[in-house]
């Protein structure tokens, strides 16, 4: 009992500290930066930060309820990072200097400032091989201080990414995890890939039966926005997809060709171009996409 109830504490400690000081005005890093825990807790082995962190949480928790806002207007409109990273560095006196005066504060052990000024040197000149390893560096210190495996597993991967490139993500959608999936969480899927820009004047309707199930559902994209209902209207769609439940996980991949739709029992009525249309919609995620560099 007394694990299940220091476990209660150390959450509501979080929770109502951190509104408690929200109350008062401060911001998410503000309040991270000054709450401590009890010592009951922070002397306990079960509440130490061994995957997440206060000061990870405590941040969580403002956002929860104010956003990523923070009330300071000056960060209502902040430039991205590459145009911030430009003027930072300009205003510092350029990239040699930064990295001159970062070597004295990574000297120092103000390893935290360090990783501020030299992100904006890396994005504002992500060729500049002094600036990259002394932040790799850093974020070596960094990860290496670390209790909790989390963020020191973000520290040593930015430090990876900087001396030897992205090595992108090992998470990928295997067939098996999309049979898994229920028609609408297929959809859902969908929905998230579809490049919205590519396809602002596309008007498509698809209907999908699936054969097994009975289920129905009418699939719409417009505005570059897809979206389906259960409730198919009478208007009559540009195609129909008739397909038993496992045959999604062929659309939901990107089948169009006839054989492929024919091996996983999906027969398509009505314009054969529709289902193609659709998939030319959608964009694959990138898995190696950079994380500390622009």
């Amino acid at each position: 009992m007394e694990f299940l109830s220091q476990q209660h504490d150390l959450y509501a400690y979080l929770h109502d500290q951190t509104v408690r000081m929200l109350n008062r005005g401060m911001t998410g890093t503000e309040i991270a930066e000054e709450i401590v825990l009890p010592p009951a807790l922070d002397h306990a082995w079960h509440a130490r930060g061994y995957y997440g962190s206060v000061s990870h949480n405590v941040k969580a928790i403002y956002q929860r309820y104010m956003g990523w806002y923070d009330g300071n207007p000056a960060h209502l409109w902040a430039h991205p990072p590459v145009e911030a990273g430009r003027r930072y560095v300009e205003f510092m006196g350029g990239a040699d200097a930064v990295v001159a005066r970062a070597r004295h504060s990574y000297a120092a052990g103000d390893f935290r400032w360090v990783a501020e000024v030299l992100d904006h040197v890396v994005f504002a000149q992500p060729e500049h091989e002094a600036a990259r390893e002394l932040l790799a560096d850093t974020y070596e210190q960094l990860g290496y201080g670390c209790e909790n495996g989390t963020w020191r597993s973000a520290y040593l991967a930015a430090a990876h990414e900087l001396r030897h490139g992205a090595f992108g993500t090992p998470v990928a959608t295997s067939p098996g995890m999309l049979a898994a999936l229920s028609p609408e969480q297929v959809f859902d899927a969908l929905a998230v890939r579809v490049d919205g820009p590519a396809c602002w004047q596309e008007r498509l309707t698809l209907d999908v039966r699936l054969t097994d199930t009975g289920q129905a559902f009418r699939l719409t994209l417009r505005n570059g926005v897809l979206s389906h209902t259960a409730v198919l209207p009478d208007t009559p769609a540009d195609a129909v997809l008739h397909l038993p439940a496992a045959g999604l996980v062929a659309v939901a991949t990107g089948a169009t060709d006839p054989a492929a739709l024919a091996a996983a029992g999906v027969r398509v009525e009505g314009d054969p171009a529709a289902l193609g249309r659709l998939v030319g919609a959608l964009e694959a995620p990138d898995p190696d996409f950079a994380i500390v560099t622009p």
